[in-house]
């Protein structure tokens, strides 16, 4: 059975607050922001959010790549998918944010995580326990994406942040059916749910090209994975139920990709997709000031995407 996981934002075992972790494991990652880096954090005006699919957080910590970018780009809303760990696995020391996690049953593989400076109102992991009743989640092998941790939700004053990492339709599509069925028709909803009481702003890795200007070779991986004409549908509707993708505010044009093959030196040559997005809801357009994506950022065959917004 589906059931989200819901935990308040004090005194939780989930959330580290602004004391620090320390988990037994063999990378670790000790992060303080300098007092300069923390008042201009302060001054700012507006939220930067950042999404990033980090292919296995340990792996990340092990090269060193997460605390240069924390530093670099300072965000005030991280969300991380493919984190392939649970917080028992590691060590880690981020007493600037309030940690949320939500790790798959199977060890080392799929996961999420959110990292916040402010601490949300609420968290809930996955979705409402009566999608269970309305939605598969199993595909036809029966794996079952509902205990993948593919979704957290954070509740603040006046919007949601939810960070999601779509399944993937694999080489063989043999969970194709689940997306286009299931998992999609069940994430719009869920949206749609959350914006009747405050604006949303929803982010991850999507697990789809949506047009032919959003990956290098669109012709040759038609009807492939991550672009089946039923992706592309599930990502359509979003954006005609009101979400805007916030990258094609700034951004016309192919080149804009987030996901590179680590084969045949596909990121030196910018062959790639763009999979990872930030949508927000419609009334939050005119808010959206900034949004981007970060090719520079290394450490995963994923970069970050970031928007900022006049909150």
């Amino acid at each position: 059975m589906f059931v989200a996981q819901r935990y308040a934002p004090s005194g939780s075992a989930h959330d580290s607050g602004r004391a620090r972790i320390r988990l037994a494991a063999p990378v670790a990652l000790c992060y303080q922001p300098a007092p300069a880096r923390r008042r201009a954090a302060g001054r700012h005006a507006g939220v930067r959010l950042y999404s990033w699919n980090v292919n296995g957080i340990r792996s990340l910590l092990s090269k060193g790549r997460l605390q240069p970018f924390l530093r670099k780009h300072a965000p005030d809303v991280l969300c991380l998918q493919e984190t392939k760990a649970e917080r028992g696995q590691i060590e880690i020391d981020l007493p600037a944010y309030h940690e949320y996690w939500n790790s798959a049953v199977k060890k080392g593989y799929s996961g999420t995580a959110l990292f916040s400076r402010r601490q949300p109102i609420a968290v809930t992991n996955g979705f409402p326990e009566e999608f269970a009743g309305r939605y598969r989640f199993a595909d036809e092998l029966q794996r079952d994406s509902a205990g993948e941790g593919r979704l957290i939700t954070a509740e603040f004053d006046g919007y949601f942040v939810v960070t999601v990492y779509t399944p993937n339709t694999k080489d063989d599509l043999s969970r194709l059916a689940l997306r286009f069925q299931h998992w999609d028709p069940a994430f719009l909803a869920y949206c749609r749910r959350l914006e009747a009481r405050k604006p949303v702003i929803l982010c991850g890795d999507l697990n789809v090209a949506h047009t032919e200007l959003d990956l290098a070779h669109p012709k040759s991986n038609r009807g492939k994975k991550g672009f089946t004409e039923e992706e592309r549908r599930g990502f359509q509707n979003l954006l005609d139920a009101g979400f805007i993708d916030t990258l094609r505010l700034f951004r016309q044009g192919n080149g804009y990709y987030t996901w590179w093959s680590p084969f045949a030196n596909a990121r030196a040559r910018n062959v790639g997709w763009r999979i990872d997005y930030v949508l927000v809801s419609g009334q939050l357009r005119s808010a959206v000031k900034t949004a981007d994506i970060h090719p520079e950022v290394m450490g995963s065959d994923h970069c970050p995407v970031s928007i900022t917004l006049a909150l």
